[in-house]
């Protein structure tokens, strides 16, 4: 037993200077305490679960402190309505678009929080990012609109003041935050969706709203996922 407590002191013992040093050594410390296992859990079959138990603890150890390999804001769990409505978009919207369910489950949690915030639509926002980014947080225009929902900062000025600048749209959470307030804005100022989307692309002369209908073709979309969740 002494032999699995070196090992686990080797294990949660912090990292030399070099990266290559400490990758070898970490590997070195686990490949033995492995070992060690074996042959102790073979010798000592009533203290397995303990010696298991110890090895677990050493493994977790040299995670780096706060280690969260989560991309985006926690999420609501599963069990609540929330939580099924959020998981059934983010599943969606992680298979059309090909980009990991860890991210986007992070995008449509901050969705729904901005659109409760703003009495936004958060599948409506949603739509907007898949229209403008296709989920790419640090996507840039060539007339300078930025992130997922593909704001111009010159023209929300004062919307960026409180979150530092237009860098700040580069975070996912501020971009969706100051995209919910636009919407909200423009919905407010012109009376309806359409024009609101249309206002929200700069496209006022476009034939047909094609931008408009873009957008409220993938809300669609979403809408029926989460009415086939509801149904079940």
């Amino acid at each position: 037993m002494e032999a699995v407590n070196s090992a686990v002191e080797t294990l949660a013992r912090p990292a030399g200077n070099g990266a290559i040093s400490r990758a070898w050594s970490l590997a070195q410390a686990a490949l033995a305490l492995v070992g060690l296992v074996v042959l102790v859990a073979a010798a000592h079959p009533v203290s397995r679960e303990a010696i298991l138990s110890q090895a677990a603890v050493a493994l977790r150890a040299t995670e780096p402190p706060g280690a969260n390999f989560s991309a985006g804001p926690i999420q609501p769990t599963a069990d609540s309505a929330g939580g099924r409505e959020q998981r059934a978009v983010t599943e969606m919207l992680a298979k059309r678009y090909r980009v990991a369910q860890e991210a986007v489950g992070g995008f449509v949690a901050a969705a729904y929080r901005s659109g409760k915030e703003n009495a936004v639509d958060p599948l409506l926002i949603l739509a907007v990012i898949s229209v403008e980014s296709r989920f790419n947080p640090v996507a840039e225009s060539a007339f300078g609109a930025k992130g997922l929902m593909q704001i111009i900062p010159k023209f929300h000025k004062d919307k960026l003041v409180e979150h530092g600048g237009d860098d700040a749209l580069l975070d996912p959470e501020v971009n969706i935050q100051v995209g919910a307030e636009v919407l909200r804005e423009y919905i407010r100022r012109f009376g309806g969706t359409e024009t609101a989307l249309q206002a929200y692309a700069g496209a006022f002369e476009e034939p047909n709203s094609f931008y408009a209908k873009q957008v409220l073709s993938e809300r669609s979309r979403l809408e029926q996922a989460v009415s086939r969740l509801r149904r079940s």
